[in-house]
């Protein structure tokens, strides 16, 4: 990143003065120009590349076929139709996407959408853990101001790569401030799991969350099941015994890229109830020679020890595949069905709710 400057020059810029966030106009354009949104492609459904490296686009849907075009990390691009393929070898997804640029492997693209807020609210409302309100990341990409040096793993493994958050994160707003540039920004805080970091995103990417977002999904049915299938990578949800939905699934990689098995990343199998529903939480967690660390997780209904939950993602579309560390991923639309759908209920305010004992919906996981 051009126009970088040493933590002590950034702490001198950042002091805040009558509500002002004092960003060098130069350095807070390099990572939020105004017109980034304008920026993305004008088209109904866009791909990001969240494969964390190179991306190449085919001329046929085969992992064989002549490469078109190659891309980096985080490339936003129009997709124009699904359509089935070749499964690469090692792989379990038949799935690409067409675009303008050939064909590309469906798993390693993020499917988004650019809708910047016009009109990003500019007061706090009050809530029980004090001013502020949920929001989603609504637009592929924004680029990230840090209020002091950051303290995840996450946040300082791309401190110095274009810091970004990404579609269908959700934090909770808790902070406005005008920057130098006439941007205004929000800070994107996350009341459960953070470490403490100070993140400051331009309002535009945000879209609040309503009541109608969280509104609980046939509250009147008392006998809800959860069944999920580890051998399809299935998840239905029944009332009554009658499906009402059904979705894909990722599981626990219970195997290594070399073959080896990591019993230690399997989903708990068994009859399990939530414990826990929050509408975003940072994941974090360690196994020996491995870690992850991840902020803005949304849709989370834990169900077991060590935190094995059902979420949704945004760095991956490889559902049908295990690759978990343990959580049954989802999609985020589907993921969120399943949170507004699932006993106990919980709403915006505080966004999470903890229960003890069998008294939600029961989630089977079988093998």
């Amino acid at each position: 990143m051009r126009n970088r400057i040493n933590r002590r020059e950034f702490l001198k810029a950042t002091a805040v003065a009558g509500g002002l966030l004092l960003i060098p106009p130069q350095v807070a354009s390099g990572l939020m120009p105004a017109d980034q949104f304008d920026a993305f492609p004008d088209a109904k459904f866009l791909g990001r590349n969240c494969l964390g490296g190179i991306m190449n686009f085919r001329v046929r849907p085969s992992a064989d076929a002549e490469i078109n075009k190659s891309v980096y990390e985080d490339y936003v691009f129009p997709v124009y139709r699904q359509v089935v393929g070749e499964t690469p070898a090692g792989t379990y997804s038949s799935t690409w996407f067409e675009t303008p640029y050939g064909y590309v492997y469906a798993p390693g693209v993020q499917l988004v959408k650019n809708e910047p807020n016009p009109n990003p609210p500019m007061t706090l409302p009050d809530n029980s853990v004090g001013k502020g309100f949920w929001a989603k990341v609504n637009v592929p990409y924004a680029g990230i101001v840090f209020g002091k040096s950051p303290l995840s793993p996450w946040y300082q493994s791309i401190e110095h790569f274009s810091p970004k958050v990404y579609y269908d994160q959700y934090f909770w707003i808790d902070e406005i401030k005008q920057g130098s540039n006439d941007i205004t920004y929000y800070r994107a805080n996350e009341l459960y799991g953070t470490y403490g970091d100070i993140v400051y995103v331009d309002a535009r990417a945000f879209k609040p969350l309503t009541e109608e977002d969280v509104a609980p999904i046939s509250p009147e049915v008392e006998n809800k099941r959860i069944y999920a299938d580890l051998t399809y990578q299935t998840i239905t949800c029944y009332e009554n015994d009658v499906e009402v939905f059904f979705c894909r699934t990722s599981s626990g990689a219970v195997f290594n890229n070399d073959g080896t098995k990591v019993d230690s990343y399997a989903t708990p199998t068994g009859n399990h109830y939530p414990w826990r529903k929050t509408i975003s939480i940072h994941m974090s967690g360690s196994l020996t020679g491995s870690g992850w660390d991840t902020p803005g997780v949304p849709w989370n209904i834990i169900f077991a020890s060590g935190g094995a939950s059902i979420h949704g993602v945004f760095w991956h579309n490889d559902f049908g595949t295990p690759r978990s560390h343990g959580c049954l991923n989802c999609r985020p639309e589907d993921a969120q069905w399943i949170w507004r759908w699932v006993n106990p209920q919980a709403g915006l305010d505080p966004g999470d709710v903890q229960v003890s004992g069998q008294v939600g919906t029961l989630i089977e996981v079988k093998n």
